[in-house]
């Protein structure tokens, strides 16, 4: 049934095999993305050593962290999430160093709070030479997590597994004494709120007091109750209408203007205005009918309103390249867009943008991964002035990019820029990936 091997064949075996117990991933192993650093956390470690090693189990104490890539994420958007063993439990327990580029490492980041669950991660099979009796350094794997639901999730590093590949294939599973480790790093998440793309149009610009005006309504909710109603400047009138959102979100009703103070026409859901819900104001004027008194002339002249449009610079961005295994940031400019608004009534305009997932050989990379940083510029003159959106994700819900507040008098012409940055995956397979950047103005 087998006889006992040499002492010195023992010794061999344990030498090479057996110092496998706590081997890791050591100089160049995957960076994570730039991002929050989580603390570094200590908890109990149980390590079991291949079979073939004739070593019994290793217990020690593993200091270990967990970051994220974006630690105010919506609902719905893609978390990087970066584990990394700053110090394994034990080191090499031989005089015998290590190859290089025999370990592979995976594992485990346990989710708590509002969302719960487990983010598999993995790293790159690389590390240096380890030196006999030398303890070993760290090494890092990445994994990636979609939000579910809003709240506080935490995150903390689980169970992790090394992968020799050295005169066979063992493998060293190293698990939480005492599940779950430690806190590492916490995340907030809200809900996403999709892009409002609602739209109305008038059947005209002005009337007389008492006429009617079709108002024209698109991207409502379907099904929803609309309310129409004039507005003054920034303040609702008495004249008002109610209609319904057919199937598709589209519908055309009337509203009876007699409030001889209208600027501007809404339309919007729920029991009252919400920019959230709602459309416009469009541009409204009553006409003056006021009598012209006896030997007097009246002269009127016109200002043709325009229109709301906008240009770009190009239709392609090139974004930087990334190394394969390494990934991260590939960043670029958006193509100058610029926005007109001639309109001359009391509404402003906001300009929002959604991306689709980028598509390449085999594979995908998550729309959520891309980010944007707005600019804008207001050309001297102009009645409004136009705000830039916030840094962020941009994804596929989509987000704004700039906008002008509604005004008494609004218009004028701006220039909207963005700095673009795609978060890679490190080991994401080489090829050019393609994604579509979708900007609406309203």
């Amino acid at each position: 049934m087998g006889s006992t091997p040499p002492r010195s064949r023992r010794r061999r075996w344990a030498s090479l095999i057996g110092a496998t117990a706590l081997a890791v991933t050591v100089g160049g192993a995957l960076a994570g993305p730039a991002g929050a650093a989580g603390a570094n956390v200590d908890f109990a470690t149980h390590c079991i050593p291949p079979a073939v090693s004739g070593l019994p189990p290793i217990d020690g104490t593993t200091t270990a962290s967990v970051s994220v890539d974006n630690t105010s994420p919506k609902v719905g958007d893609t978390v990087t999430v970066t584990y990394t063993v700053v110090t394994p439990a034990a080191g090499n327990p031989t005089d015998l160093a290590l190859p290089a580029d025999i370990m592979t490492p995976t594992g485990k980041v346990t989710l708590g709070g509002a969302q719960t669950g487990s983010v598999t991660v993995a790293g790159p099979k690389k590390n240096a030479p380890v030196p006999g009796k030398a303890p070993f350094p760290s090494f890092s794997m990445t994994g990636t997590f979609t939000v579910t639901k809003a709240g506080r999730i935490t995150l903390s590093p689980g169970d992790y597994n090394i992968h020799t590949s050295y005169i066979l294939e063992l493998d060293t599973p190293c698990t939480v004494t005492n599940p779950p480790a430690p806190t590492s790093e916490t995340v907030t998440a809200t809900d996403g709120t999709p892009a409002n793309t609602r739209a109305i149009s008038l059947s005209s610009a002005s009337g007389d007091p008492g006429a009617g005006v079709t108002v024209h309504g698109s991207n409502f909710t379907p099904g929803a109750t609309v309310t129409l109603a004039g507005r003054a400047g920034a303040t609702q009138t008495a004249d008002t209408a109610t209609v319904t959102a057919n199937a598709q979100g589209s519908f055309s009703g009337s509203l009876v203007v007699n409030d001889k103070t209208t600027t501007g026409i809404v339309a919007y859901e729920g029991a009252s205005w919400s920019a959230d819900k709602g459309a416009g104001p469009a541009a409204y004027v009553v006409n003056d009918n006021t009598p012209v008194p006896p030997g007097s002339q009246k002269l009127t002249t016109t200002v043709k309103a325009g229109t709301l449009s906008m240009s770009q610079a190009g239709d392609a961005v090139a974004l930087s390249a990334v190394d394969f295994g390494k990934g991260g940031a590939s960043t670029g400019t958006l193509q100058t867009v610029t926005v007109k608004d001639f309109r001359g009534g009391p509404a402003g305009w906001s300009l929002t943008g959604k991306v689709t997932d980028f598509t390449g050989p085999g594979a995908k990379i998550d729309a959520g991964r891309l980010s944007w940083t707005p600019a804008c510029a207001t050309k001297p003159g102009s009645p409004s002035t136009c705000k830039a959106g916030s840094t962020g994700a941009v994804g596929p819900s989509g987000a704004t990019l700039a906008s002008t507040a509604d005004g008494t008098v609004t218009g004028g012409e701006f220039t909207v820029d963005a700095g673009l940055s795609l978060d890679v995956p490190a080991f994401t397979p080489p090829g050019a990936y393609s994604g579509v950047l979708t900007l609406t103005l309203t």
